[in-house]
């Protein structure tokens, strides 16, 4: 059988698809449906789709190097985790990779082949040669990078200057919904764009509003959240959802922007100045008034798609530095810093906003709804050298 397309989107309540994928890889497996079933519907659509991509470029190099795919020996795993680690894989990348091809093994009733020594050592050996940072996006913070985020005048890229920028056309009031948003909850694009009019209910603040989160990725089974939308937000997105007249379903919704070019005035003709012979025109007596030039805008019914979130934080924040802000960056400088803010920038900098005002990790984990510390933890790790012990008594030193 050939190999399934791994391009198309998976669907988590159709397991066959995952059924053909693996087909594809081990045609003589055994293929538990029960237990494919049941991965499929336990795991995240975004897992699944990491799954088969992970397994895709796993096949791919088996094929290549003229390896089995399925059952694959340790020796071929730390193989193709050697030559990924070669071409710029990341140690969480390769981490990932193991898990994936370990579970292809177990969904196919075979022995892991990633418990092996081999394949522990091959990737204990690359963490140790590369080291495991991973790329943080740039922290995209309200006033930007200050000691204190209440007072401080604002410096270099922050969402308060982002958000006066944004204009009163259905597309600014979206994009300052959406920044000032994703900013008080630090939300992930996927939870941001799933927002739904239904889910903003009242505080005991009349100017405020409270978010449901029904499901987040450190939520997969559902338990639910509630997170805080402050009068900022709540008025922004009163405004948006008013002019753009949606009552129910996705809040953050595709923006169509049409521009229609002005047309001069045509007036009546008298037939008797042009001649008898002169070719027909209609308007020689109903004539055309002059339409001026126009924008007209079009808001979809489907939500935003994740991948789009991104796109629109940079858009915001070029139209914010052309209008003027940031003032204090140059334009070599803000490019630069533009390329690295991406959706995830306001959770990151919302960490940095409450580590800085002074608020503990317990208080941080409950508000942007953490598991564990170690991520807010790495989050701040350049304000706590900073505003930790080691410079509130060194930076005192003369």
């Amino acid at each position: 059988m050939p190999p399934a397309d791994r391009t198309e989107p998976i669907d988590p309540s159709a397991a066959i698809a995952f059924e053909f994928a693996l087909l594809a890889y081990a045609p003589g497996a055994a293929i538990d449906r029960d237990l494919l079933a049941a991965y499929a519907a336990a795991a995240a659509p975004n897992s699944l789709r990491a799954f088969r991509s992970d397994i895709g470029a796993f096949d791919d190099w088996c094929r290549a190097h003229a390896h089995r795919t399925l059952p694959a020996s340790p020796s071929i795993v730390a193989g193709f985790l050697e030559a990924r680690a070669g071409q710029g894989a990341a140690a969480a990348s390769l981490t990932r990779y193991r898990a994936s091809i370990a579970k292809l093994h177990r969904l196919c009733h075979l022995p892991d082949p990633c418990q092996d020594e081999l394949v522990k050592l091959t990737l204990a050996g690359q963490r140790r040669a590369n080291g495991v940072l991973q790329k943080q996006a740039r922290p995209l913070r309200f006033r930007g990078a200050v000691k204190d985020p209440l007072r401080d005048a604002p410096r270099g890229i922050n969402v308060r200057a982002a958000l006066y920028a944004c204009d009163e056309t259905p597309t600014g009031l979206r994009d300052r919904a959406l920044l000032s948003v994703a900013y008080d909850t630090g939300l992930r694009a996927s939870e941001l764009v799933a927002i739904a009019v239904e889910d903003i209910i009242a505080a005991i603040d009349p100017d405020a509003r409270l978010l449901r989160i029904g499901r987040s990725k450190g939520d997969q089974d559902g338990e639910g959240a509630t997170a805080y939308l402050s009068p900022r937000s709540a008025g922004a997105l009163t405004a948006w959802l008013d002019i753009a007249g949606i009552e129910t379903g996705p809040v953050f919704r595709r923006v169509i922007v049409r521009r229609y070019k002005a047309r001069a005035a045509r007036g009546k003709t008298n037939p008797n100045d042009r001649g008898w012979n002169a070719r027909w025109d209609p308007t020689w007596f109903t004539g055309k008034d002059a339409v001026p030039a126009r924008i007209a805008f079009d808001v979809g019914d489907a939500a935003l798609h994740p991948g789009s979130v991104t796109p629109i934080f940079r858009a915001i924040l070029r139209r914010a530095f052309d209008g003027g802000a940031f003032g204090d960056l140059d334009a070599n400088v803000f490019s630069e810093q533009l390329a690295q803010i991406s959706a995830h920038s306001t959770r990151v900098g919302i960490n940095q906003d409450y580590f800085a005002s002074g608020e503990n990790l317990a208080g941080i984990m409950d508000a942007l709804r953490w598991k564990s510390p170690r991520m807010p933890l790495l989050y701040n790790r350049n304000l706590a050298a900073e505003q930790g012990a080691a410079g509130r008594m060194l930076g005192k030193m003369k």
